[in-house]
């Protein structure tokens, strides 16, 4: 165990000659992932640490992470065996409907609060996908109100949505998640975020593409740009900060996903059982881990979705974001410990 101000720490992994200390286990765990990267020391020092250690267990994972010689991280390299990225263009809601046979397909919405944008997103799913005037894609909308305090409730069903109520206060998106596989009857499940702006019906189509036409995929996850205050890119902070740093230390063979908090992402029912949902912001993270170690990281498909608009929170809104995200891959952080 090693101290220092940031509280007690354990040691979780060897990387090549080193140890990185991580999980907080007597103090409290730090936001900012990159602070961990100071926190390393050589195999000797660690032995003569009081505490016994704990190590992960060696594995070997395709090389995405490089840094550069001048120390600069470039965009991750995908990894051979791993070619399941798609543009949204390429699958067509009447193709679609005519490769989705006898399953059935829900459209899940969890929102709080979100009464100005959840209403021209459920209409655009229920006009143009949900065979009012258009292909019979999907089967059901359904919108999981967490809790708000303003109309999103009567207006997601005004726009045609089923409303479900997850009965409490913010209980939490992980919790809201859960209570839709439970209540809705698809055979598959996409989610897509009440927040976005410039929702399109491409974002559902893009999403039950792969689902529908190839058969070893397991989960999708959109990908786009992602624009900040009027600037071209610059959104997505909590990906940039926490999630992807986590990625690249514990879970390197994820290091191609583009966006692993994607509130849009999709699955077979019996995949979302299989793995569970996590509680709260972490849901997202959490599920691509899980699936990736069931079913290995090449049964995950992304789809570019274009540009994705939503509404950016404060600073300091996103720091139990990044917490949860932290707890959560330093929970599946696969440990072993030493002979």
């Amino acid at each position: 165990m090693v101290s220092s101000s940031l509280g007690h720490w354990h040691l979780v992994r060897i990387v090549e000659d080193h140890t990185l200390v991580a999980a907080a286990s007597l103090g409290p765990i730090p936001q900012p992932l990159w602070m961990m990267a100071a926190i390393l020391a050589d195999a000797r020092t660690a032995r003569q640490c009081g505490h016994p250690a704990v190590a992960v267990a060696p594995r070997r994972f395709p090389d995405v992470a490089r840094l550069s010689d001048d120390d600069t991280m470039p965009i991750a390299r995908m990894p051979e065996e791993w070619a399941g990225r798609y543009e949204h263009s390429r699958f067509r809601a009447d193709d679609l409907a005519q490769a989705k046979g006898d399953r059935r397909v829900s459209v899940c919405i969890p929102a709080r609060n979100e009464a100005q944008t959840v209403g021209p997103i459920v209409h655009a799913v229920v006009t143009t996908l949900a065979g009012d005037g258009g292909p019979r894609l999907v089967d059901e909308v359904v919108v999981i109100d967490d809790g708000s305090a303003d109309r999103t409730a009567d207006i997601a069903r005004q726009a045609g949505a089923r409303v479900l109520s997850t009965g409490s206060r913010g209980g939490g998106k992980g919790q809201a998640m859960r209570a839709a596989v439970d209540a809705v009857g698809g055979d598959l499940v996409a989610f897509v975020d009440a927040d976005v702006t410039n929702f399109g019906p491409h974002f559902v189509t893009g999403l039950l593409g792969p689902l529908l036409t190839v058969d070893s995929v397991s989960l999708v996850k959109g990908c786009y740009q992602r624009p900040l205050h009027g600037a071209p890119d610059g959104g997505g902070r909590v990906t940039e900060l926490m999630a992807k740093p986590v990625i690249d230390l514990l879970f390197p063979h994820l290091a191609s996903i583009e966006q692993p908090l994607a509130g849009e992402t999709a699955a077979p029912r019996w995949v979302l059982e299989k793995c569970g949902l996590a509680d709260g912001y972490a849901v997202e993270l959490a599920l691509l881990i899980d699936v990736a170690a069931r079913f290995g990281v090449a049964t995950v498909a992304q789809v570019d979705l274009g540009t994705r608009v939503h509404r950016n929170r404060p600073l300091a809104e996103l720091r139990p974001q990044a917490t949860d995200i932290l707890r959560a891959a330093l929970a599946r952080a696969p440990l072993v410990t030493p002979d």
